[in-house]
């Protein structure tokens, strides 16, 4: 399936995602206009082809013209959701210990439809230091130290290096799409 359509789709995939896709950030969202590319159809096409690396996209949500994806390797995020401080911040939000990342990513997606706001937990999902999401909680969004991915209000040093490997991703991935490469080849996905 090589089509334009879907090149152009892998491009917006790595320079959206590159840090999941290339396994140093558990998951990451990427918003898409609907009319823009067939998403079902795209989506279906990588999980097929990533599913060899445990990576899967999943549609979070839609309203009229957009629609939010969560990229996400499957046992990094497991094993995020599991740790007992991100699960204490979830505990809060209404979800419970039984519940397994599937679920979670099920929790999260009907609070992002029905709150008015953003749900905030979504940063533990994101691979976000949990000192920074509930810092974000606590302060409504204010009083930071740094603002890059994330809105730091813990170690801004070390968030800095992180944001640092995150761009580092990101122009990887990108160039290698630019030099032809597909997504799959670009990740050593056989």
């Amino acid at each position: 399936m090589c089509t334009k359509e879907y090149c152009s789709f892998e491009r917006q995939l790595a320079f959206h995602t590159a840090p999941s896709l290339l396994g140093i950030k558990c998951a990451s969202l990427m918003s898409l206009y609907k009319g823009e590319f067939d998403i079902d159809a795209n989506a279906e096409y990588f999980n097929s082809r990533a599913c060899a690396k445990g990576l899967k996209l999943k549609k979070l949500c839609e309203c009229g013209r957009r629609v939010l994806l969560l990229v996400y390797n499957e046992q990094k995020l497991a094993a995020r959701l599991s740790r007992e401080d991100c699960r204490e911040v979830l505990r809060e939000c209404g979800y419970t210990d039984d519940m397994s990342s599937e679920d979670c990513i099920g929790r999260l997606s009907q609070r992002i439809k029905e709150e008015s706001g953003f749900p905030h937990e979504v940063g533990i999902f994101l691979d976000y230091p949990v000192e920074d999401v509930v810092g974000f909680i606590e302060n409504n969004g204010s009083n930071f130290k740094l603002c890059g991915y994330w809105k730091v209000y813990g170690n801004a040093e070390k968030a800095q290096r992180t944001f640092d490997n995150y761009n580092k991703c990101r122009r990887y991935l990108c160039n290698k799409l630019s030099e032809g490469e597909d997504i799959c080849r670009a990740l050593k996905i056989s």
